[in-house]
């Protein structure tokens, strides 16, 4: 695709029709590494062993810390960019590029080391113990020496999308996946590696995807770059990217501090309500992840407009992401809601793990269609460069909001007060989000 047909997609291209073209490639890739998040669920569910799910499980964190560091990199580099490309700035974007690219490489290799030496603690503040315990142990191992390639896989794939070219950050990511996928099964039952063979299959998954990215850079883009002497950038084109990119980065990591204190809180009730809950998180994000690609998918449309200051354009694709996220999360979530039984019992055919899975499962899809409204007014804020409100939404939705819910939830309600803490979150997320708005006036800006 030629430079000038990539701005005609961002300029004169009708939104829903660049609002796709953007979009489609992401949920596309999005969906197939959602496929293989849950091989490793399902994989490891089907040997039976609630203390090997619940191992993996309460994981989840370590995995959201290596995307919080990608994003911090990735959506904080791609919110600039956007905008640098919207200017017509190209070679200081090309810039940013570089910097992101080769800032994530040295970021995971400390982040691998740091892991490796503090592993004991970290496990046991997440929760492991026993037999549980040395689960985690064997999957965290493996996804810590992987850091310095799951954090990487964040930069293009963010990236890439500035420059009109999702498709190829789609195939990047599809193809990952599948190597992903198919090594789950040999190495977790096959091989008989258990969770360090589901760990291994992801971290061989990521390394696959950076070679793809890292050709499709060098080879196919004009305005992006592998070239270490291109990272080069001034100390205040850091501090933006950093300025977007933390509040992306604590948001992940707010998902992770979230879901470990969650995880705290069921297993005072048996490994099996850490198992069940675990199931049933990965089944909801079928819905959720679509919602977030969509989300995220639009954000270099959103800031390059913003950057060119177009803004009835603007309005008009804010509109149709706010549309499109509201469809989804309610044709979706009815279907999960209908189908819950039979989508826990594809991963775990156990009597406690499907009744507690399907009523989890149905309390928390309630609130999708609000963090519907969370994800349209997260991303405004991010490609418009709104760091202090990006960074509010960023502690809210898992951190400042979600914490004190659940603990006023399940003192006042106790293991049900657990399980409908997620939702309830999501509804005051939302509403924090509409009031940020009016508050830093960026509703007039635009509208």
């Amino acid at each position: 695709m030629k430079t000038e047909n990539r701005n005609e997609l961002f300029e004169t291209t009708p939104v829903p029709k660049a609002f796709l073209i953007l979009t489609l490639p992401v949920v596309l890739s999005k969906i197939v590494s959602l496929v293989y998040n849950m091989a490793d669920t399902f994989f490891i569910a089907r040997t039976g062993d609630a203390d090997l799910v619940a191992g993996v499980s309460i994981c989840a964190p370590v995995f959201l810390l290596m995307v919080s560091l990608g994003d911090l990199f990735g959506l904080g580099g791609s919110s600039v960019m956007s905008r640098l490309f919207g200017e017509q700035r190209d070679e200081e974007g090309k810039r940013v590029s570089g910097f992101t690219f080769y800032g994530a490489i040295i970021t995971g290799i400390v982040v691998a080391a740091l892991m490796l030496v503090l592993r004991g603690p970290i496990l046991r503040l997440l929760g492991a113990e026993g037999q549980v315990f040395f689960y985690a142990s064997q999957y965290y191992t493996w996804i810590a020496l992987g850091a310095p390639f799951i954090i990487l896989t964040l930069i293009p794939v963010n990236q890439l999308r500035t420059e009109g070219l999702a498709n190829m950050a789609m195939i990047g990511s599809i193809v990952g996946s599948v190597v992903n996928i198919i090594l789950d099964p040999l190495f977790i039952s096959v091989f008989g590696m258990g969770a360090a063979g589901a760990a291994i299959a992801t971290v061989l998954g990521n390394v696959v995807t950076d070679i793809i990215f890292a050709y499709c850079i060098a080879k196919k883009s004009r305005k992006l770059t592998v070239d270490p002497r291109m990272s080069k950038v001034s100390l205040a084109t850091a501090g933006a990217v950093l300025a977007i990119g933390l509040p992306s980065s604590i948001n992940n990591l707010m998902n992770s501090f979230g879901t470990a204190i969650l995880n705290r809180s069921l297993i005072a009730y048996g490994a099996d309500k850490v198992a069940a809950m675990g199931i049933a998180s990965k089944v909801n994000m079928l819905v959720a992840m679509v919602m977030i690609a969509f989300a995220f998918g639009a954000q270099s449309l959103i800031g390059y407009n913003y950057g060119a200051k177009n803004k009835e354009r603007l309005r008009e694709i804010i509109r149709f992401d706010l549309l499109v996220q509201l469809v989804i999360a309610v044709a979706g979530g009815a279907l999960l809601i209908l189908f819950a039984p039979q989508m826990i019992r594809l991963f775990m055919d156990n009597p406690a793990i499907m009744e507690n899975g399907t009523l989890m499962l149905r309390r928390m899809v309630l609130g999708l269609p609000f963090v519907g409204v969370f994800l349209v007014c997260n991303t405004l804020f991010m490609s418009a460069g709104k760091s202090m409100p990006t960074l509010l939404m960023s502690l809210s939705r898992q951190g400042i909001i979600f914490v004190p819910v659940l603990f006023i939830l399940s003192g006042v309600l106790g293991f049900d007060g657990v399980i409908v803490a997620q939702p309830a979150a999501d509804l005051l997320s939302a509403l924090f989000g509409v009031f940020l708005l009016k508050a830093s006036k960026t509703d007039r800006e635009i509208f």
